[in-house]
């Protein structure tokens, strides 16, 4: 009994003691009645700041949002297209005489030819020979054109040797001449009349033979030039199909194809609703197969013609330089339709509804919602035409739990709208 109040004793001393050892380290850890009791002037100390923070409710920070600043910026509308490389004018060389052997070919695929130069030659010994037979045919029409006019020169004087006598016969009658000799003497005037008709009709005979020489003469060089194959425009040899030894014809397959001064098109087919944004002149810059750099081009040519069954019309792009082009290869780039300035904003500060579109903007620490219309589209950054002001500060990203009026504060983002 003595030994448990001992212990009952020693255990209220440690208390007290505790309760002590905390009013002189942290007095206002303890509780307020027992502070009033054992240390009056450190409770009234405590009192005021405990109940001040009862009392006071906690402030609450507005939500912090990225915001960028709306800014100018140039923008670029492009359409993209593809197709295949072709030759804006392509000519066609075949042979223009038929049956001959080639026996020399002058160019190869990827030469650059001019106007007139000879490409091919053909066999033109049988022509040789022709032509040598032309020549003693005119030499012959040659000889009867001059022994036929001998001849009516000899008739021309028996004529009038003729007519000469049968006057004077006719004169001295028939009381001095006998009518048989009168008669004989007439008989010779028609007889040298007829012969100077005949004289003269076979000189027409000979100069009309000596014109069919002669025109015979010219189909035969004409048909000689012609065994030289010779380009017909300057430009740049696309395909070689002369062989030496092969017969050339008209008909079959052109023994040479020239783009005509080496000029390249890329031929694009562009859906129909497209074709209406395109005009002759616009820039483009086109990817060659195996080209690192673009090429750049300018848009030549807008079909009116749209395909019934694909829908889509071609677009022809020259090539400013066709160092690195070859026909019938694939090529695709970007037609410049557009530019312009304008103000920007981040792609990712949209909500689209449709066709309309919106977003937000701080404005005095407050979240206003703004229908605006977007233009082009570069990249992350979009064309606003209508509804924002340059320098607005713009939400970054479009955030569903953002109303309007919210109080929010505004963290400048690091990148600006532009991109």
């Amino acid at each position: 009994m003595r030994r448990a109040l001992i212990l009952a004793v020693v255990v209220v001393a440690a208390a007290l003691a505790g309760v002590w050892a905390a009013s002189a380290v942290a007095p206002c850890a303890l509780p307020p009645a027992l502070m009033a009791k054992i240390a009056l002037d450190k409770s009234a100390a405590c009192s005021a700041p405990a109940q001040a923070s009862v009392d006071q409710p906690r402030a609450v920070e507005p939500p912090a949002v990225t915001v960028v600043l709306a800014v100018k910026r140039e923008f670029v509308d492009r359409l993209f297209v593809s197709g295949t490389l072709v030759a804006r004018e392509e000519a066609q060389v075949a042979a223009r005489v038929d049956g001959l052997t080639i026996v020399e070919v002058d160019a190869e695929d990827g030469d650059r030819v001019k106007e007139g130069q000879v490409l091919a030659r053909l066999d033109r010994a049988q022509l040789d020979a022709m032509l040598a037979e032309n020549d003693a045919a005119t030499k012959r029409a040659d000889a009867a054109t001059d022994q036929a006019r001998s001849l009516i020169a000899q008739s021309q004087a028996q004529v009038q040797f003729a007519n000469s006598d049968f006057d004077r016969a006719r004169k001295l009658g028939a009381g001095v001449m006998a009518a048989s000799t009168i008669e004989q003497r007439e008989m010779s005037m028609k007889t040298a009349q007829a012969q100077l008709a005949a004289a003269q009709n076979a000189l027409g005979v000979a100069e009309a033979d000596r014109k069919s020489r002669d025109a015979e003469r010219q189909e035969l060089l004409v048909r000689i030039d012609r065994t030289e194959v010779k380009a017909p425009v300057s430009g740049v040899v696309s395909r070689r199909s002369a062989k030496p030894g092969a017969a050339a014809s008209s008909a079959g397959e052109p023994l040479f194809r020239i783009i005509e001064d080496g000029a390249i098109d890329l031929e694009a087919d562009v859906p129909e609703q497209s074709l209406a944004r395109l005009a002759a002149g616009m820039p483009a810059e086109l990817k060659l197969p195996g080209v690192d750099a673009p090429v750049a081009g300018r848009v030549r040519l807008v079909n009116q013609e749209v395909d019934k069954a694909s829908r889509t019309g071609k677009v022809r792009i020259a090539l400013e330089d066709i160092s690195h082009a070859h026909i019938g290869a694939f090529a695709s780039g970007e037609v410049e339709l557009t530019r312009r300035d304008g103000v920007s904003a981040p792609a990712s500060a949209l909500t689209r509804e449709g066709d309309s579109a919106r977003l937000d903007v701080v404005r005095d620490g407050k979240v206003e919602q703004r229908q605006v219309t977007p233009g082009i589209v570069n990249g992350e950054a979009v064309e606003i035409k209508q509804g924002i002001a340059e320098g607005e500060s713009i939400v970054a990203r479009a955030a569903a739990f953002l109303r309007p009026g919210d109080r929010v504060r505004p963290m400048p983002d690091a990148v600006a709208a532009g991109g």
